[in-house]
């Protein structure tokens, strides 16, 4: 008796995104022929399934295919896979270490106690808790920023907690670009031994915006701030650590700048811009004995982020400036030289997107686009609900 074709249950008219058969036998042609129709038109990412046919024929003759190898090109395949999963696992393992067990290069490599340290950014956020953790440690501080009422209230702050700390303000706006600016920062420092540099000044969008819709004023301040401010100033401090044969360069970097991020494409590249500058710069002035290093970093509560509460994901500047002090010289886990990333749950969130879906992939530049895009409707929507309030 000839035997009756299996029933298969017709999909539903929303597709699921992943809907998967084990089963090798199976063939699109025994769906029904709306439902193939619906398939073949249809746009979303599981209708690639369509081509379940010719995937359950690969598949059936993996078997064939790897009996016909030779059995020292199976040892050689199996041996690169397993070379393959033990590097990945290994560099796992180091990221744990680093995270957790592993302390980074003692700041006293840099210099002793009144060794002076530059910190951009200083008024607020990160840049403010750099400077508060460096004064702790005994460095005497240089601060810069835009607003000088906030530098010299921080200064005031500093100076009567920490007896014998040395604090200088120098106000300028990075927006600006003004050489003159640089000249008389270059003139302040002339003379003090500084052995640290903190390049944390930066700019980001008001809210995730597309290009084409970016402000002009916003898009020149970003790539001024963040790339030429970054530039001139080390360029300025620089000559001085590489003189004494001793000095460390930390600049801020971002996740934007590992991943490429759809409404933050200026801020994105900016921070990208950075991370090839600063491993290059590493290696330029390694053998001057200074040590440079990007530190990148995901969400943070401060101004910029505008985020509020901390989270498994998203810690306090105190906590993040913490670890990125105590971490410095641990980036054997990272793709890039001479790159650390400090916090423990932005180090494993990265290395599991590295390691899975990959960062330049399109599922990542699409999920990527999506959560900005969310931001981007929840800010429009706030700011609507607060121009009615008025």
């Amino acid at each position: 008796m000839q035997a009756q074709p299996r029933r298969v249950r017709p999909l539903p008219k929303k597709f699921p995104t992943f809907y998967l058969r084990a089963d090798p036998t199976w063939k699109v042609s025994q769906l029904s022929n709306p439902t193939q129709e619906r398939l073949k038109s249809s746009r979303t990412f599981a209708d690639n399934l369509y081509t379940m046919d010719k995937v359950a024929q690969v598949w059936g003759s993996v078997p064939q295919v790897w009996d016909s190898i030779p059995q020292y090109g199976q040892w050689t395949l199996a041996g690169i896979g397993a070379l393959y999963v033990a590097t990945r696992v290994g560099a796992f393992l180091q990221l744990l270490l680093n995270a957790f067990i592993l302390s980074g290069t003692n700041l006293r490599k840099y210099g002793k106690k009144g060794t002076w340290a530059v910190v951009t950014g200083a008024s607020d956020g990160l840049g403010k808790e750099f400077a508060q953790q460096l004064a702790s440690k005994g460095f005497n501080l240089v601060l810069v920023s835009r607003t000088q009422s906030k530098l010299d209230t921080l200064a005031r702050e500093l100076e009567l907690r920490w007896d014998g700390l040395k604090a200088k303000t120098f106000a300028m706006d990075f927006s600006k670009d003004d050489d003159s600016d640089y000249e008389r920062l270059a003139e302040l420092i002339k003379g003090l031994d500084i052995g640290i540099l903190i390049n944390n000044v930066g700019q980001s969008h008001s809210i995730p915006v597309p290009f084409l819709q970016t402000d002009r004023d916003e898009l020149q301040n970003i790539v001024t701030i963040n790339c030429l401010g970054t530039l001139k100033t080390t360029k300025v401090v620089a000559p001085i650590l590489a003189q004494r044969k001793k000095g460390l360069i930390l600049t801020m970097g971002s996740f934007a700048g590992v991943m490429p991020t759809p409404y933050l494409a200026t801020y994105s590249g900016s921070k990208a811009f950075l991370q090839h500058w600063s491993s290059a710069l590493s290696s330029e002035l390694k053998d001057q004995g200074v040590d440079v290093q990007l530190v990148v970093s995901y969400l943070v509560t401060t101004a910029m982020s505008k985020i509020r509460r901390t989270s498994l994901l998203i810690p306090n500047p105190k906590q993040f400036v913490r670890s990125a002090l105590g971490k410095v010289g641990l980036n054997s886990s990272e793709p890039f030289p001479n790159t650390y990333t400090p916090w423990w749950s932005h180090a494993v969130f990265k290395w599991v997107i590295e390691n899975t879906v990959g960062v330049y992939s399109y599922f990542t530049l699409k999920l990527n686009k999506n959560m900005h895009i969310d931001i981007r409707n929840r800010a429009l929507k706030k700011a609507a609900r607060e121009a009615k309030k008025q």
